[in-house]
């Protein structure tokens, strides 16, 4: 991954992770235009909304972890939302999806393949990061990341217990 080396501080990774967020809700947004499902496209949209808000988390965690960055309008303009979790370019995953056939349940095993791709980075990242509060930062993202799978698991499941 060319984005990060694994020697970022902290508050770095968090910057990082902060555009990997941003990519995701935009690519979310994005996707949700083309599905022609309407509940394939209410669920991207309700997961464009959740990256806002694991976007405020970051942006929060940043702070404790001595970001300079003073407000999050200001890391939205410096953010870099070209990579999305997964660690790939939002570009590619646009280019292989395919919204013609997708359904609701195409759409959770999607954003469970990519938070899957995310829980994977960051333990990679925590393996090879020397510095203990970076360690510190990937370890409560993988822990995000765990959660996210969680609450994408529910989903499925009442999806599929209630057609």
């Amino acid at each position: 991954m060319g984005f990060i080396s694994g020697e970022e501080t902290g508050a770095e990774m968090l910057a990082v992770v902060y555009g990997m967020e941003e990519g995701m809700r935009a690519l979310f947004e994005r996707l949700s235009e083309r599905v022609t499902d309407p509940e394939a496209r209410e669920l991207f949209q309700t997961l464009s909304e959740l990256e806002v808000h694991h976007k405020q988390l970051i942006f929060n965690s940043y702070k404790v972890h001595g970001g300079e960055i003073e407000t999050i309008e200001e890391m939205d303009r410096v953010s870099s939302a070209d990579v999305i979790e997964s660690g790939v370019s939002a570009e590619e995953v646009v280019d292989v999806f395919r919204p013609e056939t997708s359904s609701t349940e195409d759409v959770l095993s999607f954003a469970m393949m990519l938070e899957t791709q995310a829980l994977d980075l960051f333990l990679r990242y925590l393996n090879r990061s020397p510095d203990f509060d970076t360690q510190a930062v990937l370890m409560e993202l993988a822990e995000q990341e765990k959660s996210h799978l969680k609450y994408l698991g529910e989903l499925m499941d009442a999806k599929t217990d209630h057609p």
